[in-house]
């Protein structure tokens, strides 16, 4: 028998409590330390008692639960009345310190009843929630009525909408189900979401190559857009072109992600071509952008996206994958493998989004791992000409030269990786 067998339940579980109750208590004695001590009821010694008094009324009568429940009520009493005083004194209200000692005195039944991992956590979230009072302040003043209707759209999306929807093909001919439609909506959503967030609230004020980073995990056409017009006002040339090529980066990115949520062994023989599309262009946003010639680009806030969490948004992208499912189908039957490269090079002049997460879904039901890599290549190298052309079209005239470079490098990169799925 160890040694550890050996000590009885009871003195672990006290001890537990004791060391729990007392971190919180130094806890509270540090966050108010500047604050007038005769606003407290009690700091470390007081939480620490608080914790043993919960857990001798517990082991007392662990069945019934009489004396914790009298003296829990007792407690709160004497908390009441405490808060009371201090309002009465101080004028502040404030039930923080009187609810952390009332979670104190719950210690003892959550040490017996469930793990120490738990009783840990709790004891994290007060430290956290209670050392954060400052910044969460902060952030409640960023935060407005859209941004809370933008999170509930969010919890709609996934958590209400997506679980209803049944997994079942919507037909014989068509192996697509509704949920498979929502999942999509939901997956580019989510980095969509997060990205926003991100730039709003995180970043707020970040600098060039961020902004675009952040922006090409949401859309990296709609970024290039962005910046190509920026490029008008700006006289620093090759570091926009530099972010608009970092942008695109990320739409490699972004996808590789997709793909591992949905198919990992797509994913996994995406990631060397992905890899290696990645660091060639950050190699040339790296070239471009420590040209010392050119001064440092500064972004304004309005340039943000917008809030990616649209219902008519999700629809419409709902409604491009199912027809881009059907297509792919009919394309397959009919024309084979050389109807879906077209096809990818002619999705490459819209939303590739739809397309590629259909390709990651269902693309392994009817077509080889090579076939949809190639695919998968062909449309990313598509839509970069696309951003090309729009940064050529939209962007200042000093703005050209980066861009074709950047995009020419990447493109080339791009249709040898598709040569080499051929080998």
């Amino acid at each position: 028998m160890s040694f550890l067998e050996q000590i009885p339940p009871d003195f672990i579980n006290f001890t537990g409590v004791f060391i729990f109750s007392l971190l919180i208590g130094l806890e509270q004695r540090i966050h108010h330390a500047e604050d007038d001590k005769h606003q407290l009821f009690g700091t470390d010694r007081t939480f620490t008692l608080i914790g043993i008094l919960g857990f001798i009324l517990y082991i007392i009568s662990p069945k019934t639960l009489v004396p914790f429940l009298v003296g829990g009520g007792s407690l709160f009493i004497l908390l009441t009345v405490s808060y009371y005083l201090k309002i009465k004194v101080t004028g502040e209200f404030g039930l923080t310190t009187v609810i952390i000692a009332m979670i104190t005195y719950t210690l003892a039944p959550l040490v017996y009843l469930h793990s120490k991992v738990l009783v840990l956590l709790i004891f994290i979230s007060i430290v956290i929630l209670t050392e954060i009072k400052k910044d969460l302040k902060r952030l409640a003043k960023k935060f407005g009525h859209d941004e809370f209707l933008t999170f509930s759209k969010f919890i709609v999306l996934a958590g209400i909408i997506l679980p209803l929807l049944p997994d079942k093909p919507i037909s014989e001919t068509v192996n697509l189900s509704l949920y498979n439609i929502w999942m999509a909506i939901v997956a580019v959503s989510a980095i969509s979401y997060i990205s926003y967030i991100l730039k709003k609230f995180v970043f707020p004020n970040s600098g060039l190559l961020l902004t675009a980073i952040l922006g090409g995990l949401y859309s990296s056409t709609a970024t290039t857009i962005i910046l190509a017009k920026k490029s008008k006002e700006e006289t620093s040339p090759f570091k926009v072109g530099a972010a608009i090529i970092v942008a695109t980066s990320m739409m490699y990115l972004r996808l590789e992600l997709l793909a591992f949520i949905f198919s990992p062994p797509i994913a996994i023989k995406l990631a060397p071509y992905f890899g290696i599309l990645i660091l060639v262009t950050a190699f040339i946003t790296y070239v471009f952008y420590k040209r010392k010639s050119e001064a440092e680009v500064n972004i304004k806030q309005d340039e943000e996206h917008k809030n990616p969490l649209e219902f008519k948004t999700a629809l419409i992208f709902g409604l491009l994958f199912a027809f881009f499912s059907v297509l792919t189908d009919y394309v397959v039957k009919h024309y084979g493998d050389s109807g879906i490269n077209i096809l990818s090079l002619i999705v490459g002049v819209t939303d590739i989004d739809p397309f590629v997460l259909n390709l990651f879904q269902n693309g392994l039901n009817s077509l080889t791992l090579e076939l949809i890599v190639r695919a998968v290549l062909l449309a990313t190298a598509s839509n970069n000409i696309l951003k090309m052309i729009y940064a050529l079209i939209l962007g200042g005239k000093s703005i050209r030269k980066p861009v074709l470079i950047g995009f020419l490098i990447t493109i080339i990169v791009s249709f040898a990786a598709v040569g080499v799925t051929f080998i």
